[in-house]
């Protein structure tokens, strides 16, 4: 059975930094999508596929289509000193980034027990 996570859509540079201020009370969680991209696809798959309905009262997750909105794509990883890839998940806590990955490294486990330690 597949656990859909509860995006918010991330479409406007005006939101990152509520994002920040966001998760200094919340983990939020970026996943950054490129809706051409095949392994974009799989990451996104398997990161739902493996998602717990707890985790949806410990993060907040924003959902970035950085083909529809390329430009705060780039803000994001301007603003949080990342480099930026596709696709990639950020997660942020205290205003800052505590785990980054991309491609096939975005991994349901490794956020789990990433917001499991915090």
């Amino acid at each position: 059975m597949t656990k859909m996570i509860d995006w918010t859509e991330l479409k406007e540079e005006s939101q990152i930094e509520h994002l920040r201020e966001e998760s200094k009370n919340q983990p939020v969680l970026i996943f950054k999508h490129s809706t051409q991209c095949s392994i974009s696809r799989a990451a996104l798959d398997r990161l739902e596929r493996n998602w717990q309905p707890e985790n949806a009262k410990r993060v907040k997750t924003y959902f970035l289509d950085l083909l529809s909105h390329r430009k705060v794509s780039n803000r994001v990883a301007d603003y949080f000193n990342v480099e930026h890839e596709s696709p990639q998940v950020l997660l942020l806590e205290d205003g800052k980034p505590t785990l980054v990955r991309s491609h096939l490294s975005i991994g349901f486990d490794e956020i789990h027990q990433a917001l499991s330690t915090n």
